[in-house]
């Protein structure tokens, strides 16, 4: 964790960063990011709270002493988790005062970070900056976060479990947590993994039907809109289809809430095509109009059941649209209806529905992958070629890893011989399968190195 931060709507000036703990450098483009990205762009309600996240991209700094003043990102973006609080305050020209708490910081662990902000805010809402710098020394006594641990950290009167992943592209999943007791989302945090309340079925109701080919335009690195209500929805929804994609890198750009202020918005909302693998949480109804063009738009939350509730609801109704996207991949029917069964159930249900369906996308992922390892190990090189391929894998060669499809297939229920070669020569093309190409030659050549391949040795 880099910093907590102060911010309040100004009514003159809008949103305006107050203070800082402990002291951070930001630039003013930064400082600017922040303030807009911590507080809704539309009215959510009269009274109340929420909790969402944010992606901003890092400025490049100028002195070395700014620096040294913050840790080095790990890819160019600062994650931000804001408490967000509207409250009546008759002292205020608009009625109510709007302010936020937001945690910055370097890591992708939502669940962790989410769960911080949503203990904070209140307490701090309760007892003004005393919490914050009492949260601060908690935070200061935590141990090193040694990948894979699983921890026990006091935070503001209370105890919290956590399970770090090993890495960022490993998901955690519930079946395999290290807890020593029944995993309760209440109770146990997997650091890396999406909010799990609300249940994230509840966000994909209206598209439940179509939620396999949401998954393949993922994979394929395809652009997607993600329209919400609220911040809260889009981020556990982009969190969500993040996860889903696990073990494959992070080859994207993911933004779980976006405004019109963001530095980048004339960059990635503009009449041109959108950059492949963007997934751009919105609440505004602007970016309906701006985003007309795009190829694929996901209004997340339930059905609209009533005529009246279109009155209320601003931006396209929850549900799928695309306009170029044909499904590869057939849809496991069975898990389907249990889907819309548990839609209408109880929250228990949901929740239990949400976590089935997490695992059977983490399988369809890791299924993508076993005609690309079952190739791999064919390029592993033997202690007779060592001399002439040294200790790095053989050239990746498309066409010997289609007659290896051809001949050995896909555990993926392909609608057909040929959408399966149509789907893998897609992905070949993406920037996921460069990224993860790359780390498996530098995994194997580790392992060449240190002389840790037999010679009837295979890649996992």
């Amino acid at each position: 964790m880099d910093s907590w931060l102060c911010i309040n709507f100004d009514l003159d000036h809008g949103p305006k960063l107050q203070s800082v703990y402990p002291s951070f450098w930001l630039s003013p483009t930064e400082m600017e990011n922040v303030a807009f990205s911590a507080l809704p762009d539309s009215l959510q309600f009269d009274q109340g709270s929420e909790v969402h996240s944010f992606r901003i991209r890092d400025d490049k700094l100028s002195s070395k002493d700014e620096k040294s003043s913050r840790p080095r990102s790990l890819d160019g973006f600062t994650y931000g988790f804001s408490y967000f609080s509207q409250q009546r305050d008759a002292s205020s020209k608009r009625g109510y005062r709007q302010s936020a708490i937001v945690i910055l910081t370097h890591l992708q662990y939502p669940a962790l970070f989410c769960n911080l902000a949503s203990t904070v805010g209140p307490l701090y809402h309760a007892h003004g900056v005393l919490m914050l710098e009492t949260a601060c020394h908690n935070v200061a006594n935590w141990c090193n976060p040694l990948p894979g641990s699983t921890l026990e950290l006091g935070f503001l009167g209370s105890v919290m479990h956590v399970e770090l992943p090993q890495s960022m592209d490993e998901q955690q999943l519930t079946e395999t947590y290290s807890f020593q007791q029944k995993f309760d989302p209440s109770l146990h945090i997997l650091a890396s993994s999406p909010v799990f309340h609300p249940p994230p079925i509840d966000l994909f109701e209206a598209c439940i039907s179509h939620l396999w080919s949401m998954w393949e335009c993922l994979v394929l690195c395809e652009p997607i809109l993600v329209f919400g209500r609220s911040p809260a929805m889009t981020s556990q929804a982009i969190w969500w289809l993040r996860d889903i994609l696990r073990p494959l890198p992070l080859a994207m750009d993911i933004r779980p809430y976006f405004t019109i202020h963001d530095k980048d918005h004339s960059s990635l909302v503009n009449k041109l095509p959108p950059k492949a693998g963007l997934l751009l949480g919105v609440t505004n109804p602007f970016f309906e109009k701006s985003c007309l063009h795009w190829p694929h738009v996901l209004s997340v939350g339930k059905h609209l059941r009533a005529k009246s509730a279109s009155a209320t609801f601003t931006g396209p109704s929850p549900g799928w649209q695309t306009k170029t996207h044909k499904r590869y991949i057939s849809k496991d029917q069975a898990l389907l209806k249990q889907l819309e069964h548990a839609c209408n159930g109880s929250q228990l249900t949901r929740m239990e529905a949400s976590f089935t369906l997490r695992r059977h996308f983490c399988s369809r992922t890791n299924a993508l992958l076993v005609p690309l390892n079952r190739y791999l190990n064919s390029l592993i090189p033997t202690p007779a070629e060592a001399g002439q391929f040294s200790t790095r894998l053989k050239p990746f060669s498309s066409t010997n890893f289609f007659s290896s499809l051809k001949s050995n297939g896909s555990p993926l229920p392909f609608r057909s011989a040929n959408r399966q070669k149509d789907f893998y020569e897609r992905w070949l093309r993406t920037p996921a399968f460069g990224l993860w190409l790359a780390q498996q030659e530098d995994a194997i050549q580790k392992i060449l190195l240190e002389n840790a391949v037999a010679p009837t040795g295979s890649f996992p």
